[in-house]
């Protein structure tokens, strides 16, 4: 079965998160979106955890729904269907390891609630896991990932945002050049990453060494409506095993949604307080340095994957699955009509045509080009075209400054 996830998410019990992050929400966004599974998040979150098990009831194995839906009415006809939740979390790991310190995020994925419970009372002898939905534990990640296959053999470990400088596996301020080198012997027990919104799957295809590693994208959404800015495919059995050996074994991955990596806002080197952004040639040549104001300047993600790629831009591994990279629907719809994407005039355009037409991700990847202009405009329908195509301007975030991802005259006076 070919269904659409994403795994990596937040709930109202994580720091400077919407307080829209409750099931219901989550559940009518993954409609709109056009989302089958949803991660609950923050599955470590003692109350968050508790209002899981009152409010979901087992669906298909190993998956969850909610036991009391919603009214029907919260989404458009066009655009309902079942939703259901996977037990997940993320960890922040902050610790000393080979002389330095590290801060590894890490996307946690649960069979089900005695597993959650057994991982739990295992953090809990670390940390606190009240103070925040996504906790922050001195604990080597190596030692996460015994405790989650301890809680369950058929839990996986997920290295998060892989490549983000400050917070990943692979990151320029404090992570590793493997997952050898992170993870040791139990290295082989991680069976993906995540590629994170600054990176995607042709950048991390330039590493032979994740040859066989699976590559999942997921929204890690701190709002409702950000549900879906990146997801994965799925073609596997909708079950929590099919989900599992999909990931696992690789095969069952059918491709990946995906930010254009530029927008993310750690893709390029730079200084945000200084307004600088440079190329990884611009950073080596100022020797890592800002010319305004002499601080050092945050690596991004473009310029870590050119010192550990062994391979030159355009290498794609034998089977590796495809990927679409699209600008969210309300984002061209703002720049058509030339308001911001939370403008009462853009959200109206953005629920006439999901009404119209279906969920999100059919608009923007498979609706005919013609039944968008019909709905809405030309120009909006030619954006999309172009995005389709690749056919964008971008300005490349950098700092945690977000880039600018546009498409060319995609602009309409409508009054």
């Amino acid at each position: 079965m070919r269904f659409t996830a994403d795994l990596h998410i937040h709930s109202r019990f994580s720091r400077a998160t919407s307080r829209d992050l409750d099931l219901d929400q989550l559940r009518r966004w993954a409609q709109l979106k056009g989302i089958r599974v949803v991660g609950t998040g923050d599955c470590t979150h003692p109350e968050w955890l508790a209002e899981l098990e009152r409010e979901l009831a087992p669906a298909e194995d190993g998956l969850l729904r909610l036991r009391r839906e919603p009214p029907p009415d919260q989404v458009p006809l066009s655009c309902r269907a079942p939703v259901s939740f996977l037990l997940s979390g993320e960890i922040s790991c902050i610790y000393r390891k080979g002389g330095r310190t590290r801060k590894v995020h890490c996307l946690v994925l649960l069979p089900d609630f005695h597993a959650a419970h057994r991982l739990n009372g295992a953090l809990s002898r670390v940390g606190t896991l009240a103070s925040d939905g996504r906790p922050i534990l001195k604990l080597d990640a190596k030692d996460l990932l015994a405790m989650v296959l301890d809680a369950s053999p058929r839990a996986l470990l997920i290295p998060a945002h892989a490549w983000t400088p400050h917070f990943s596996i692979f990151g320029a301020c404090s992570g590793f050049v493997s997952l050898e080198e992170c993870f040791e012997e139990l290295a082989p027990e991680v069976h993906a990453i995540e590629t994170g919104l600054s990176s995607d799957p042709a950048m991390n295809w330039r590493l032979s060494v994740l040859d066989g590693i699976t590559l999942i994208s997921n929204s890690d959404a701190h709002s409702a409506s950000k549900l879906g800015r990146e997801a994965t495919i799925f073609d596997s059995e909708l079950s929590y095993d099919g989900i599992f050996h999909a990931i696992a074994g690789g095969k069952g991955v059918a491709g990946t949604i995906e930010f254009f990596p530029e927008q993310g806002k750690y893709h390029a080197d730079g200084h945000r307080c200084c307004g600088v952004r440079f190329s990884p040639e611009e950073t080596i040549a100022h020797d890592y340095r800002c010319p305004a104001c002499g601080g050092k300047l945050t690596v991004g993600v473009l310029h870590r994957v050119e010192l550990l790629a062994d391979r030159t831009a355009g290498a794609k591994p034998a089977q590796a699955p495809p990927f679409w990279s699209v600008i969210p629907l309300i984002d061209l719809i703002g720049g058509v009509l030339r308001v911001g994407s939370s403008s009462k005039k853009a959200q109206a355009l953005y629920f006439e045509l999901l009404e119209g037409l279906g969920n999100e991700f059919h608009i923007l990847l498979e609706a005919p080009l013609n039944e968008i202009a019909a709905r809405s405009t030309a120009t909006l329908a030619a954006g999309i075209g172009r995005m389709r195509a690749g056919e964008v301007e971008i300005e490349a975030g950098y700092d945690g400054r977000f880039g600018t991802v546009s498409v060319s005259a995609l602009h309409e006076d409508l009054t």
